[in-house]
């Protein structure tokens, strides 16, 4: 897989990590460089061993799954730009969602999981697709932890720009459904 691909993969994936870390940044009232991070490194390290643990996972089935993995990795990237494309267009309920400080404690470890799990589906497809994990996963890892760091300062910064986040949640999700569409393409279905 070429390193272009690899990258588009893992800011796609970095995008659910940005969004919730603007909004993150939105309701601190002061940014500090524990915040950051505790935050990007959590997110940075789970994106990259959730990618890892679907890779594993993927292994012990894709000899049984060899003929029709390309369609098994369409339909993850699919679902999973679907979902981010859903939540980014889905009403607000209205909630303050920082009623503690999302950077520690559970907060922390319940957000870097939710943020982390369309990592596994990912490194379930590169697992199909017989794609080495390391570099990628070293590359989504790097990749979630800049990003997470950039958006909790701008969130900061902006102060409301929850709207941006649900943006950039939009275009990382019609991102993973074209790279699905491209592994359509490169094993000749189009």
């Amino acid at each position: 897989m070429e390193f272009s691909t690899i990258f588009l993969i893992a800011v796609a994936l970095a995008v659910d990590a940005f969004a919730v870390a603007i909004a993150t940044g939105i309701c601190l009232p002061k940014v500090s460089f524990r915040h950051m991070f505790r935050l990007a490194w959590h997110f940075g390290l789970f994106q990259a061993g959730m990618n890892i643990i679907g890779w594993a996972a993927g292994l012990s089935v894709r000899n049984y799954i060899e003929s029709f993995d390309h369609w098994l990795a369409f339909g993850l990237l699919a679902f999973v730009g679907g979902r981010m494309i859903w939540e980014a267009v889905e009403p607000d309920d209205g909630k303050d969602k920082c009623e503690r400080d999302p950077t520690r404690g559970r907060n922390l470890v319940v957000l870097s999981v939710a943020t982390s799990i369309d990592a596994l589906a990912v490194g379930l497809s590169f697992a199909v697709l017989k794609i080495a994990i390391w570099f990628p996963a070293l590359i989504i890892g790097v990749v979630a932890t800049a990003g997470t760091a950039l958006g909790i300062h701008l969130g900061n910064w902006v102060g409301s720009a929850t709207r941006l986040g649900k943006n950039v949640e939009i275009v990382g999700g019609l991102v993973l459904i074209g790279i699905g569409i491209n592994i359509l393409r490169e094993h000749g279905i189009f």
